[in-house]
Order: structure tokens, then sequence, then C-alpha cells
């Protein structure tokens, strides 16, 4: 691997690491392995009981990968969804959340509460499920653990900026896209970087496991550094280590809005559209998700929750339209 530029320690990269050491302190003690809600701790739902009577999803193709299970004819109905009633019978929802992704889900270093918009939408599925959205129990994951704890059945749902891909519906399901993002890149507030074709020769951080790591193979003038967590990749940053981070602009937003001495740059690369995972066996879970984002969108929650957490990337746009007509295995839509 090709070593990358001599980095010098200037007193803007000193004040920069010393603006934001205690941020970040307090975001990596966050990252437990479990987040309880108000409720007590609950067993995380095993395979057979995730499982519902519905087939599990079909291979997704590369037309229709926001294209998901339409809501039954009873919408966001508790009664009338079996998946939905255990989930209510257990007493929490289980949902799978990142704790370090300032706008998106991170946690409040006041009241320690984790909070972002991805916190918000699972908010709204506990909310139409138990009457409140104070029966949430976080798992805290890495992006690299996305799949694993959906394919495990150790969480209900993930909802952590999780992009929808083709590979990705192979081995879960997701919900309609309730978020469109895109690919971009962090450098230091006096690079003279415009775009990413303009890191050639440098040293470019991404979680591991992630597409947007997998998306630099494009630029073989970068050299790609992983790391655990986007965190871990500001640490590095912060640290001279790499010279750039990227990523997804609302959790390049997040970091901006950490560190003053840092900027975003270029056009998006990307398009990512962002859902909520869910088990692939769990289809009537993903119908009732569904009929709850679709309120939500349609209802002004959608809207209220980009201005608090993502107003920094213009006015709220229209939400991403559900795009619906998948089928499951064995023919049901």
């Amino acid at each position: 691997m090709r070593a990358g530029p001599a980095v010098v320690t200037t007193p803007r990269r000193a004040a920069r690491a010393a603006a934001v050491v205690a941020g970040l302190a307090l975001a990596l003690a966050g990252c437990t392995a479990t987040e309880p809600g108000d409720v007590g701790a609950t067993d995380a739902p095993s395979a057979e009981a995730a499982a519902t009577s519905a087939p599990a999803a079909a291979p997704a193709t590369c037309t229709d990968l926001t294209q998901s299970y339409a809501p039954g004819e009873s919408g966001a109905d508790v009664e009338s969804n079996a998946s939905v009633r255990r989930i209510r019978d257990r007493g929490a929802l289980i949902v799978g959340v990142s704790a370090d992704t300032l706008l998106m889900g991170s946690r409040n270093p006041i009241t320690g509460a984790i909070e972002g918009f991805d916190v918000d939408m699972a908010a709204a599925v506990s909310t139409a499920i138990f009457g409140d959205p104070d029966h949430l129990q976080f798992r805290v994951i890495t992006s690299g653990q996305r799949l694993d704890v959906l394919t495990n059945h150790e969480v209900d749902l993930v909802a952590r900026a999780f992009s929808i891909t083709c590979d990705r519906w192979t081995e879960i399901a997701f919900s309609a896209e309730y978020f469109h993002a895109g690919q971009k890149v962090l450098v230091p507030l006096d690079s003279d970087a415009r775009d990413i074709d303009d890191l050639d020769g440098m040293r470019v951080c991404a979680p591991e496991g992630t597409t947007t790591i997998e998306r630099l193979a494009d630029y073989p003038g970068i050299e790609a550094v992983g790391a655990q967590t986007h965190t871990g990749c500001l640490v590095l940053f912060q640290q001279g280590k790499v010279d750039a981070i990227t990523g997804d602009d609302t959790i390049l937003a997040g970091f901006a809005a950490q560190d003053p001495y840092a900027k975003v740059i270029g056009k998006a690369i990307s398009d990512e559209p962002y859902g909520i995972g869910v088990a692939a066996d769990d289809v009537e879970l993903v119908r009732f998700v569904n009929a709850v984002l679709d309120e939500v969108k349609a209802d002004g929650r959608w809207a209220a929750s980009y201005e608090r957490w993502l107003g920094a990337l213009g006015d709220a746009p229209e939400p991403p339209e559900s795009v619906y007509g998948r089928t499951a295995r064995g023919g049901s839509s």
C-alpha cells in the first residue's frame, strides 16, 4: 500500500483536534452493545418468533431496488398484523441504530439520549405500535453489523443511514425509501480540493463494510483507509492520519457541524436511498413500517424532523416517493 504524504501538525490542526476531542470521547463512550429505552431490557427476537406466515423476500434486480412491499388494507393497524402484535406483547421495539452519527443517530452529550433523523423514523413506528415513542430499545451497532443483526434476528429493525442496494435485498428486506442522500467528501477548511477527483495521492477514510468504501475503488489514485465507524474516521482525520473522509452528505454535515475547521466539497458521486432494514422473512413487518412511513411523510412529521436535524442541507425537500409492487416468493404482493 502506498505511503501517504507526511503529516505536519499545524496550530490550526491542533486547534481543530482540541475543539472536538471532548465530543468524540462522549460519542465513543456511547457505543455500547445495547441501549435500553424506557422499558426494561428484553430478549432479542428469535428467528422463530420473528418469522411470519409471509414468504421471504425475493432477490431484487437493479431496476427495482427501492420497490418495497405495499401496506396491507389495514395499514398501520396493530391488531391485524401478527408480527407487530408480537412486538407489542414483548413491550419494546428493538432497533439497531448509530450512537455517533450526528444528526442521524447520536448520543446527546447532555441528556444521554440517542437522537436524530433516523431515530425519529424509528420513534414513529414505536408510536404506531404502542401509542408513544418510549418503547424503543436501541441496539448500538456499526455500519458493518447492520446485515448481521437482521439476518440473525437480533433486532426488529435497523435505522442507521442504511442505503438500499440490490445485493442487500438478497439478504434482508427494506422499507420504502425515507431519505435520499449522496456520497461526498469532507476535507480541511484550508484545502484547495474542490471534489473527489482532486484527492489523488491522498488517504481517504470510510467505514468498513459500507458501499462508501467500496466506491473508492473507482478512484485508483486514492488510498482508501477503513475504520470501524464514522467516528473512527473523524478521529483519524483529527489526528492527521487521513487527509479526507468520504460518506453520505447527511453524515458529513454532522462532522462539519462538530468541526469548524472542516468543510464538505463537491457534488454527490452516488445516489444513496435510505430504507429501514427488516429481516427478509418478516414481510408483514415491512408492510406495517411502510404504512407508518407513508403517514409520517403525509402529515408533516417528516418535514419537521428534516428541519430539526438536516436544515443545514437546505430547505426540506419533498419526501421520497414510496414505490410499491415487490412480490414475495409465492406471489403475494
